[in-house]
């Protein structure tokens, strides 16, 4: 009994301490609000409905003028992190929107760092702190409310909606400061799309010419990814040196470098793509890339190297490169993304060589260091069976998934869904 007085004692003496730190802290309210919530995953997994709980700290009482800070504090994530992959350390991150109404309305965004413990398959999302700020605008009570939120994760989003009518957490109320102020709106941003010239594919040059370069050209993919399919565009370029009769080829990605969603370790990235061969000759090419040297820590840049294989025509006359399919080994699984359509970056006057690619037929596989017949990856009829679908592939994925997000992160700039076909 006397163990458990004392124990009683102390709880009582924590709880008063805490209470003394509460009053003699800057002041401020923090309220926690539920609410039903809708969440939709990226493709391929389903909705999730589930319960949101949050809660909004604000100062009690500030003047027209002032900027205040707001926290918004996930205590519950409405979805869990589905059955398929884990999600390493510092992979998540969440945003979104925070009304406010009464004296002053407003859209105040409200964003969290890339920080959270590493979540396995299956277990409660676990979201960092949010922050934002407004500026007062009007005396009167302000009334703050949580709205929509997107949690990022491994380049990835999840948006959430309310189901139902959400409680305001908190109230600002907001005192004269002897003039007004004119609320100064800020703009959302709009995504916007430069449009793509359409090059001239280079060609090759008069007799004794040796080295090539192709035009740079903007190929649309359509990707197959662990965690859902993407749709993206990258600049990329052919380039061809004469060996004899033969060419030694360079495919080189533009603009391809970002910053990394996760920690990657070494020698677990390893592209190649098979280079479509047409006009005179037919068939692919297949070149490749060495795997990366060194880990690549999260948020440290990262970039595809450039791409290399040999061709060997298979016709004479005047015969055109394309990028074609494009394929990204990580720790033995395997991500595709085919083009929508290709374009032709490099064009050259070959000799037929025996053994070269003319005359292959549909279906034809590339092998390092050569060519095979086939056709053009714009025709092919769709993606490569790469088993990203099965589940139980996707199980063993971990940290591939962050690796194969790569191919759209890394090389390509996603484009809207609006424009996904």
């Amino acid at each position: 009994m006397r163990r458990r007085g004392t124990a009683v004692g102390a709880a009582l003496v924590l709880s008063g301490a805490g209470a003394l730190l509460g009053l003699a802290a800057t002041p401020a309210q923090a309220a926690t609000v539920a609410y039903a919530t809708h969440c939709v995953p990226p493709a391929g997994i389903s909705p999730v409905d589930g319960t949101t709980k949050v809660e909004i700290t604000a100062p009690a009482t500030a003047k027209v003028g002032d900027t205040v800070d707001i926290g918004w504090k996930f205590v519950q994530a409405a979805s869990k992190n589905p059955d398929i992959i884990d999600l390493p350390a510092n992979s998540v991150q969440p945003s979104g929107v925070l009304k406010a109404a009464g004296a002053q309305s407003a859209d105040i965004a409200m964003q969290g760092p890339r920080q959270n413990p590493a979540i396995p398959k299956g277990a409660q999302m676990v979201l960092s702190d949010m922050k934002g700020s407004v500026k007062l605008t009007a005396p009167g009570e302000v009334t703050l409310t949580p709205d929509a939120y997107t949690v990022n994760a491994m380049s990835t989003d999840t948006k959430c909606t309310p189901k139902e009518a959400v409680q305001q957490s908190a109230t600002i109320k907001v005192t004269a400061a002897g003039g007004t102020s004119t609320p100064t709106p800020t703009p959302t941003p709009t995504p916007t799309h430069s449009a793509t010239p359409t090059p001239t594919p280079s060609t090759s040059g008069g007799t004794g010419q040796t080295d090539f370069t192709g035009k740079e050209v903007q190929i649309p993919y359509a990707c197959k990814t662990p965690i859902g399919d993407k749709n993206a565009t990258s600049p990329v370029q052919i380039d061809a040196r004469k060996n004899g009769g033969d060419y030694a080829l360079t495919v080189r990605f533009k603009k391809s470098v970002m910053d990394s969603p996760a920690d990657i370790p070494a020698g677990s990235v390893k592209p190649s793509m098979a280079v479509v061969v047409g006009g005179a000759d037919k068939g692919t090419v297949q070149v490749a890339g060495p795997a990366n040297a060194a880990p690549i820590k999260s948020g440290d840049p990262i970039a595809i190297p450039d791409l290399t294989g040999t061709y060997k025509p298979g016709a004479t006359g005047s015969s055109t490169l394309s990028p074609g399919v494009l394929t990204v080994n990580a720790l033995g699984t395997t991500t595709t993304c085919t083009p929508t359509r290709t374009q032709v970056s490099l064009t050259l006057d070959t000799t037929g060589q025996a053994g070269g690619t003319s005359g292959g037929t549909s279906g034809g596989t590339a092998t390092s260091g050569g060519s095979t017949g086939g056709t053009s990856a714009s025709t092919s009829g769709g993606l490569a069976d790469t088993g990203a679908s099965d589940h139980g592939t996707l199980k063993a994925l971990g940290l591939v998934a962050g690796t194969a997000i790569l191919l759209g992160g890394a090389v390509f700039t996603f484009m809207p869904r609006s424009r996904r076909r």
